[in-house]
């Protein structure tokens, strides 16, 4: 064989070893190809599965969110219903005890009123003064207890110190003595308390 064909068949050789190595690498690299190729699609059904896991989850989250909600809606009408109720129910009590609050003091003092009527038909036939005033006194009589059951008390300011809070002075006088300065000397007009509550100060004379 000459040297010619010599270097014609290294050629051919070194051709077939190049063509067999590319073949070789495009199959190496095909099988890498499909290898990321799986491994991708595992990793994006992996994230698609967390995703619907998610969404689940956030689903599951908001319906409990909603049935909340509900629950509290339901809670406040109710309570709105109630108490619009209850607002209602104590006006129209208030506004009975406003308008017949005063019955049982009334009718408490009907006898004394009773007593009156019947004082006034004597007083036209009586001659003894003596006894129309001692009448008019149990009237009278009569007349506190049943008020003070009430509630009510005279203030009985008469030789006690001035005090504002259950008395008004109308006058100053000179003290008759020393121990009788800032004392009430008189009452003019008589003042009450009701349950312990001043509904009328006592117009006193108090020394000075």
């Amino acid at each position: 064989m000459s040297t010619k064909e010599k270097n014609h068949a290294q050629e051919d050789v070194q051709k077939e070893q190049f063509a067999q190595n590319v073949e070789n690498v495009h199959s190496e690299t095909s099988g890498q190809e499909e290898v990321q190729g799986a491994e991708t699609e595992e990793k994006i059904e992996a994230e698609e599965s967390q995703e619907q896991t998610a969404e689940e989850k956030l689903e599951k989250e908001l319906e409990t969110v909603k049935k909340l909600v509900e629950d509290q809606k339901d809670k406040y009408l109710r309570l709105s219903a109630e108490f619009d109720n209850y607002r209602k129910r104590t006006l129209k009590e208030k506004a009975e005890l406003i308008k017949n609050g005063g019955e049982k003091a009334i009718s408490s003092i009907l006898p004394v009123l009773d007593d009156l009527e019947r004082a006034l038909q004597n007083m036209q036939k009586a001659e003894d003064v003596k006894a129309i005033y001692d009448g008019v006194d149990l009237i009278y009589q009569k007349f506190l207890k049943s008020l003070s059951h009430e509630g009510l008390k005279k203030i009985e300011p008469v030789g006690e110190s001035f005090d504002t809070d259950y008395h008004e002075a109308i006058a100053l006088v000179p003290a008759p003595s020393e121990d009788q300065k800032g004392k009430v000397l008189d009452c003019v007009q008589t003042g009450y308390t009701l349950n312990d509550k001043v509904i009328r100060h006592a117009k006193v004379v108090v020394a000075q």
